[in-house]
């Protein structure tokens, strides 16, 4: 294992602090809205706030799952909100969001995962902004394809599960999760909507080999994943699962360029990557749109 005292120069960001930010962090606040930016410590959540955009985490901020590389909370959920969607959608309105990413928590104790509540966020939200273009980033549904369907019936603009780590270190880290089961969620997901744009994101750094991340690379795209984000693992605590190895720049631009020969239509490779980091710009590198601004 690495030593995590010290992070590497390429991963120093500065503290948030700007007007924007605190206009940001009061808005969500105001509507009693969760974001994934805060709840799993996301290192971007100053440059993303401070440029009006954020990451809704909706069903709740108590997840069901104890992923050993996650920040958020592990519990008993309370019950759902359903004026969550409406909420989600007015912040949407007031922030004026051209790209709006949407997530939750997992929730094995509801029947569909949640995948009601996801539904009905992306239909507030279209119905409030119907330019706005839509990305939501979901669990696994415990492999429930009328859970899935729930939420392709909604028309997302980008459906989006991470695989999160490679096939031998997934159950490690992943112990409620299945490696294959979100291969196939994201092979269902084009069945059920051929032409809708699908992602997935992994991190490196928990004891994976190069060439596992390649393998993991051929995976995704044998089931005609379009897009890929690739971020460097940060252990949150001393409870989580030990941090094996800091990549370099160098390397992340070597991970993008080689998926974008495996054929992903677009590969985010660096250091401070997460799933939805510049995610307007991957979309419009699937679609071949411009970006809305």
């Amino acid at each position: 294992m690495v030593t995590e005292r010290r992070l590497p120069q390429w991963l120093k960001v500065k503290m948030p602090g700007s007007d924007g930010y605190r206009q940001i962090k009061g808005l969500l606040e105001g509507a009693q809205l969760n974001t994934v930016c805060a709840e799993a410590q996301c290192p971007n959540i100053g440059e993303c706030w401070e440029a009006g955009t954020a990451t809704f985490m909706i069903l709740g901020d108590i997840c069901t799952r104890a992923c050993a590389y996650c920040a958020v909370d592990t519990g008993k959920p309370e019950g759902i909100d359903l004026l969550e969607p409406i909420r989600v959608a007015d912040t949407v309105e007031q922030m004026g969001l051209r790209y709006a990413v949407i997530t939750s928590v997992d929730r094995d104790d509801l029947p569909d995962g949640g995948a009601f509540i996801f539904a009905q966020t992306i239909r507030q939200v279209r119905s409030r902004m119907p330019n706005t273009k839509i990305e939501v980033l979901i669990p696994d549904f415990q492999g429930s394809r009328d859970a899935l369907k729930k939420v392709m019936d909604a028309e997302p603009d980008t459906l989006n599960h991470n695989i999160e780590t490679v096939r031998r270190v997934f159950t490690r880290v992943r112990p409620k999760g299945d490696y294959d089961g979100s291969l196939e969620l994201l092979a269902n997901a084009k069945e059920i909507a051929p032409n809708a744009v699908t992602k997935s994101g992994m991190m490196v750094g928990l004891g994976e080999s190069w060439d596992e991340i390649i393998d993991t690379m051929n995976d995704l795209r044998s089931v005609n994943c379009d897009l890929l984000t690739i971020g460097q693992y940060l252990r949150p605590s001393k409870k989580h699962v030990a941090l094996a190895k800091w990549y370099t720049p160098r390397e992340f631009d070597e991970l993008a360029e080689i998926g974008m020969s495996l054929g992903f239509s677009h590969v985010a490779s660096g250091p401070l990557v997460r799933s939805s980091y510049h995610a307007d710009e991957q979309h419009a590198s699937a679609t071949k749109s411009p970006i809305l601004v």
